[in-house]
């Protein structure tokens, strides 16, 4: 549950800063990015429903672990975009820049064999090396994270006077 609301925190941060320079990033379109940021941890539905029941119910072979690819999250936010009746192409930015912002965190985690995910699949299958910064379940990742959103948001209120309306 902490890397899901690092992940979380992280991309409150960073689109509260955006919304500083990108007016047309209002609270609802914030509120887009933060789902944005858990798309990839929809690959964790596998803990309930696993590959081969997939598999066996649409006879295509299937791997959730896909979802938490550059690829996964494309298609996530192609089709969360097409649940707004207006604006897709902006919800999609939103949900693909939250999901993007969730890769580049997990890319800098510590993996045993020293390489990040296949986060960069369907264009390649390379594997770079981690910077091995952090371990997800470290509170202190979560901690920073708390904090530098608490900045944000403090700044966000103090600095500007509209944006508590």
């Amino acid at each position: 549950m902490a890397d899901l609301l690092t992940h979380v925190l992280v991309a409150y941060a960073c689109f509260t800063v955006l919304s500083w320079r990108l007016e047309w990033i209002t609270p609802r379109w914030l509120a887009v990015g933060l789902v944005g940021s858990l798309l990839p941890n929809l690959n964790r539905t596998e803990l309930i429903i696993s590959d081969a029941a997939v598999e066996a119910a649409t006879g295509v072979p299937f791997d959730f672990d896909a979802i938490h690819t550059f690829g996964g999250i494309v298609i996530l936010a192609a089709i969360g975009a097409l649940c707004f009746r207006a604006s897709h192409q902006r919800a999609f930015v939103m949900l693909f820049a939250g999901a993007l912002s969730h890769l580049v965190v997990d890319s800098l985690k510590v993996y045993a064999d020293a390489q990040s995910g296949v986060w960069l699949y369907p264009f390649t299958w390379y594997r770079h090396p981690s910077p091995n910064l952090y371990v997800s379940s470290d509170p202190v990742v979560l901690t920073s994270a708390l904090i530098v959103a608490v900045v944000v948001w403090w700044v966000d209120r103090s600095l500007r006077p509209e944006a508590t309306q």
